[in-house]
């Protein structure tokens, strides 16, 4: 299809801005309630909890609920840091935008690509999740265990991915508006399940079908009592990885109404909704059947990576169970679809400013979305999980710890941006000192030091699946192996883009707008 060329010129930026550039993007397509929508479904928490539950019992064991928790706080801290440098700067680049104008060209491209390999990682594993539930859903309806099986056959899996991945780009590729009017019923679908499994698990908890319950105890949300500080940065690592996404809603404040203050609220609402649903269907699920590696135990390693599998008919029956299939394969859809919105509108943005080529800066003439970005995001990730499909068994248990290494990478240098871009002001009022500098500053450090600890640990083998390559662990290769590719690209970049890394296009430490109310 056609696109519209729609970057600016120099002489047309904004001076007072700092270099920042109208995209093209249709604005006011967005409002409070789509846009935490949507950041709910990019973290896509029925599909996080199937993929992590397991796992993070199974490095933290009862404490599971505590590390929930522990996860939400330098979440919920970095979220004030994009609230605040969203309120002045309300760019579709988000951490990307905000790190070159306070660090300057090199760092910000750096982030950029954290936050754009990451989406890469998540959409891949959500194809993956999607694709198994897709034929473990067709062998329920149909009774065969035959079609069920075909999610083991590589070849039907890869394919059955890869047509997954091609229709959300299709729709991502149509536009915000068809984005969110999926949004509202799969979103709604995934909480009403989440909310009947909990109350059957409290239900069944402790009776004799479920010899492996656990009693509840208030211990289970204290984090100091995880046996090891090494099994608590892994388990928080995990945790991290279930509250990301949620800044899809600020990514989409150049098409939001009220683009200022709307996406910030939105992904604070998001947030509380996570955690609420984390910690009841974690405490939930570690009653009914505990947290043990025997029978259905969440840390049993034939499960864990896939724990409603497991637990779908034994807790809610055979006809319910099903619901729960489907809520999976909805989460996972869904949060494929909304996925593409930080990475395309991501890359618009760094061609806009001139960091990466100009053709991803055109957008649609009739969508109104970052078409090309969208589609090339859309065959990375079939690229991508195709190749570490074929080279590992363990690819999604790897890459979703390898994840957690990008997630604290770009977040953490996000959170540092705001205080050093208000550093000016923070004295000005209590407010200023609190929401511009003390907690973006706590959150930066929470997660450089999971960051920090989690690059030493997965140089371990048996970090993550207990894969390696040439001894070293395949967590680490992945994680440090992409973080490197992106050194190469901002070279070559800088070699064909000099201007953007001079700082002439987009200015590092730039005086910040007055926030209009």
């Amino acid at each position: 299809m056609t696109q519209l060329d729609v970057r600016p010129q120099a002489a047309d930026t904004d001076a007072a801005s700092g270099g920042m550039r109208a995209k093209g993007l249709s604005g006011n397509s967005v409002g409070l309630l789509g846009s935490a929508v949507i950041g709910v479904s990019t973290v896509a928490p029925v599909y996080c909890l199937t993929s992590t539950l397991g796992s993070t019992a199974g490095e933290v064991g009862v404490q599971m609920p505590a590390v929930f928790l522990a996860g939400f706080l330098p979440m919920l801290l970095v979220a004030f840091a994009y609230r605040e440098l969203n309120r002045v700067m309300p760019d579709c680049g988000t951490s990307f935008t905000w790190t070159v104008k306070a660090f300057g060209p090199g760092v910000g491209w750096m982030c950029g690509w954290g936050l754009v390999i990451a989406t890469i990682i998540v959409l891949s594993n959500l194809a993956g999740v999607a694709t198994s539930y897709f034929w473990l859903l067709a062998g329920e309806i149909t009774g065969s265990e035959s079609v069920a099986a075909l999610d083991g056959n590589r070849a039907v899996h890869i394919l059955t991915c890869l047509a997954l991945i091609a229709v959300a780009t299709v729709i991502s590729y149509r536009g915000m508006t068809a984005t969110k009017g999926v949004q509202y019923a799969l979103v709604a679908l995934q909480l009403v399940v989440l909310a009947v499994f909990v109350a059957m698990a409290f239900g069944k908890a402790g009776t004799p079908d479920f010899p492996t319950s656990a009693d509840f105890s208030w211990s289970w949300l204290n984090p100091f009592a995880v046996q090891s500080f090494g099994a608590f940065t892994a388990g928080l690592s995990l945790s991290i990885f279930m509250y990301w996404g949620w800044d899809a809603c600020l990514t989409a404040n150049e098409e939001t109404s009220g683009s200022s203050r709307t996406p910030g609220r939105a992904a604070l609402v998001a947030m509380v909704v996570l955690v609420g649903s984390y910690l009841a269907t974690g405490v939930a699920a570690q009653m009914v059947v505990g947290s043990g590696d025997q029978g259905l135990g969440l840390a049993n390693p034939e499960t864990s990576d896939n724990v409603f599998a497991a637990l779908a008919g034994p807790v809610m029956g055979p006809a319910l169970g099903i619901l729960l299939f489907v809520a999976v394969l909805a989460s996972a859809a869904a949060s494929l679809q909304t996925t593409f919105i930080p990475v395309a509108r991501t890359v618009l943005a760094m061609s806009t400013y001139e960091a990466l080529p100009a053709s991803y800066a055109r957008v649609h003439p009739r969508f109104r979305t970052p078409g090309r970005a969208t589609v090339t995001a859309g065959v990375a990730t079939g690229v991508f999980y195709t190749l570490m499909t074929l080279v590992s068994e363990h690819v999604l248990v790897d890459t979703i710890y390898a994840l957690g290494l990008m997630i604290c990478f770009y977040y953490a240098l996000t959170a540092f941006a705001c205080a050093w871009y208000f550093r000016a002001e923070l004295l000005r009022s209590g407010r200023d000192l609190v929401f511009k500098g003390l907690f973006p500053v706590v959150g930066g450090v929470l997660l450089a030091a999971v960051f920090a600890k989690t690059l030493v640990d997965m140089w371990d083998p048996a970090y993550g699946s207990g894969s390696s390559v040439l001894g070293v662990g395949s967590v680490f290769v992945i994680g440090v192996g992409l973080l490197a590719l992106g050194l190469v690209i901002m070279s070559v970049m800088r070699w064909r883009n000099p201007a953007f890394f001079r700082g002439e296009v987009l200015t590092a430490s730039t005086p910040a707008l007055v926030a209009k109310d």
